[in-house]
């Protein structure tokens, strides 16, 4: 399979001992430009007409929707092949796409052919959409949104935005209904500015400690203003690296964990290269742990049937990072308020353990949006959203199309931490409750 050509009658199947799961998957390669290559794998849910689509954005940049995504947090099955009790497959078809290229099983033939920024990919993925609809017209008047994670979430604003364009050129079919944004890299320096005040907020830095994060996350900022993109991406690493040494080793993902410093330390030293190199392995780690590694690059790919034999999966992973360092630290604020001009469904949600991308954080960015709304949306009271249990899962505030969700209890992979709080939230953003 090739070109986006989507077979949908083979039977979804895991192993032997996995619990069955009803529907068909598909998956293929759409070459969206000479030499660079999209990887995509779709879920199609039992009664799919009575269900959206969703397609996932991960994080990273490099980090595989595919694999992490799939199998780490949204799939039916996890990364032990064992059926998932939380799937959005309950809720919806799911669309994985190793975004951009260079990312899982996604791969180029020249390193030039790597994006450089957010409108690159965005175009690269407008093209894989545009063939998708075409070619699958079934899907075409069924509810389609776009849900994303981390840096997912940058790249998921700006394709919106350019998927919103396509579809007023009519160069593309289909039914957008919203985009949620998921612990997302929307404002770099809010994020980063605010981890210290957090952190002691929350007992996890003294004064001195405080006062060391601040000043290096304000060099950040400076190296940003001054336009030193690069050395902003470079600066954010070092940030991290003294949050690490001053909380002892806090969990960037989760503030409830932590990592042994010297584990830490260990682990940038047997790396001697280049520091952009050292920080795209810092940061896909957590998205290429040897588990998921084996599964993706054995059992997977002789399943898949179709990589080349010179792609591995996440083989060019460090590369799209360092390719993307210039936009890392570039907010798109500026996108999602376009998108709330425009009357798009605009979801937010976070963790309440996240340090990465911290609620803080957040909620700084949204203040800044010049959207009519935001006055009236910030005067709302937010509402609780319970479990079965009736415990609290999550908060919730909405007005007009502005959503925000506070996750509890939840590091920066919400579905892996909250599955059952992931998949109610879907199942409401969706308009299926």
């Amino acid at each position: 399979m090739s070109h986006g050509l989507f077979n949908l009658n083979r039977p979804l199947t895991g192993t032997q001992n996995a619990v069955p799961c009803t529907g068909t998957e598909s998956w293929g390669y759409t070459t969206v430009r000479p030499e660079a290559h999209l990887f995509w794998w779709l879920y199609k849910a039992q009664d799919y007409e009575n269900y959206p689509l969703i397609l996932w954005l991960q994080g990273g940049p490099g980090a595989s929707g595919c694999g992490f995504g799939n199998f780490g947090e949204i799939g039916p099955f996890d990364v032990d092949l064992k059926y998932r009790d939380t799937t959005w497959l309950q809720a919806a078809s799911l669309l994985f796409v190793d975004n951009p290229v260079g990312t899982g099983y996604s791969y180029v033939t020249n390193k030039k052919a790597l994006t450089t920024n957010v409108e690159e990919l965005s175009a690269d993925m407008i093209t894989l959409l545009q063939i998708f609809f075409k070619t699958n017209p079934h899907f075409q008047t069924l509810p389609f949104y776009i849900f994303s994670e981390s840096y997912g979430g940058k790249m998921a604003s700006t394709i919106t935005l350019e998927l919103h364009k396509a579809l007023d050129a009519k160069s593309i079919e289909c039914n957008f209904k919203g985009v949620a944004l998921g612990d997302s890299w929307i404002s770099p320096l809010d994020s980063v500015l605010t981890w210290g005040p957090y952190l002691f907020g929350i007992s996890l830095l003294d004064k001195h400690g405080l006062s060391e994060v601040m000043a290096a996350a304000n060099e950040v900022k400076s190296a940003y203003e001054k336009g030193q993109f690069a050395k902003s991406t470079a600066l954010w690493d070092n940030t991290q690296n003294v949050v690490e040494k001053f909380t002892y080793g806090v969990d960037f993902y989760n503030i409830m964990l932590n990592e042994d410093p010297a584990v830490a330390v260990h682990s940038k030293l047997e790396h001697n290269d280049d520091p952009l190199s050292r920080l795209s392995r810092r940061i896909l780690k957590r998205f290429h742990e040897d588990k998921l590694d084996a599964l993706m690059n054995g059992p997977i790919r002789k399943k898949l049937g179709i990589i080349p034999k010179n792609v591995t999966w996440g083989g060019q992973s460090d590369d799209v990072f360092q390719y993307m360092c210039v936009d890392f630290m570039k907010p798109v604020i500026s996108t999602v308020d376009a998108l709330l001009g425009l009357g798009i469904d605009v979801t937010i949600y976070n963790a309440q353990l996240d340090l990465i991308v911290d609620t803080p954080g957040q909620e700084l960015w949204i203040e800044k949006l010049k959207w009519p709304g935001l006055e009236k949306f910030n005067n709302l009271t937010w509402t609780p959203m319970l479990t079965a249990q009736s415990k609290l899962a999550a908060f919730v505030k909405t007005y007009q199309n502005l959503a925000f969700y506070w996750i509890m209890n939840a590091g920066h992979m919400v579905p892996s931490d909250q599955g059952v709080t992931a998949l109610e939230m879907v199942k409401r953003v969706t308009k299926q409750k």
